[in-house]
């Protein structure tokens, strides 16, 4: 871990400085400190170049959060965003994941999972927080509930089992504990396998799924 380029947005200064200490220490570099959106996408003008991800809280006096992440992805698209909150209720979550979010976390997820989740993200892989993922898919969920009530002669969109064909019985249960919101650890810990494991497998899902986020399996999932 390390060698990362991350810019801070919160308008509470204490967080910003915490955020700052830990991540430095951590052989991360800090691109800059913003109070608000406005003043992140300033910095941005001058040193897009030099940021990997950006740590962005979604209530800031000023420009918010959600908005942010909707500009940074039009006009900075090759940096990461993990949302950093205190907030998971239906309209923060939904919007930030549909303005293009990689990651989100709640602030009281504390320092490891935090770091480990800038690694995820810069690896291509999509966090949630285990409260979040388990909001997001009830409310896909329901979406989905609701689109196949409305098809015709009862015509009903695609189920898990259309995705899960091709997948052992380890992969289908593994899958499950994903849908569930579990991480990999929880996973491991589960199954009595090592987190190497479950991550092997999971690649082997996304293979044999098509579906290489895990997001977007997860959703498909509870289809």
């Amino acid at each position: 871990m390390g060698g990362y380029k991350v810019l801070l947005v919160d308008d509470e200064k204490l967080l910003l400085d915490s955020l700052e200490i830990i991540l430095s220490l951590n052989h991360m570099e800090i691109t800059g400190k913003a109070n608000d959106g406005r003043e992140a996408l300033q910095i941005l003008e001058e040193k897009a170049a030099d940021c990997d991800i950006a740590l962005v809280d979604l209530n800031m006096k000023g420009m918010g959060g959600t908005e942010l992440i909707k500009i940074m992805k039009q006009r900075f698209s090759d940096i990461k965003i993990l949302v950093l909150t205190t907030f998971y209720d239906d309209k923060y979550i939904t919007e930030a994941i549909a303005g293009g979010a990689d990651g989100y976390l709640l602030k009281d997820s504390g320092k490891d999972t935090i770091l480990g989740a800038i690694t995820q993200i810069l690896s291509g892989i999509t966090v949630l927080d285990q409260k979040v993922m388990a909001r997001l898919t009830e409310l896909m969920a329901g979406n989905f509930e609701r689109t196949d009530k409305g098809r015709p002669n009862g015509e009903q969109g695609n189920v898990s089992g259309d995705i899960s064909m091709e997948l052992t019985g380890r992969e289908k249960e593994i899958c499950s504990l994903m849908a569930d919101g579990l991480t990999n650890k929880q996973i491991a810990d589960r199954l009595y396998i090592s987190e190497g494991t479950v991550k092997n497998y999971i690649s082997s899902i996304y293979d044999k799924t098509g579906i290489h986020d895990r997001v977007k399996l997860i959703v498909e999932l509870k289809r």
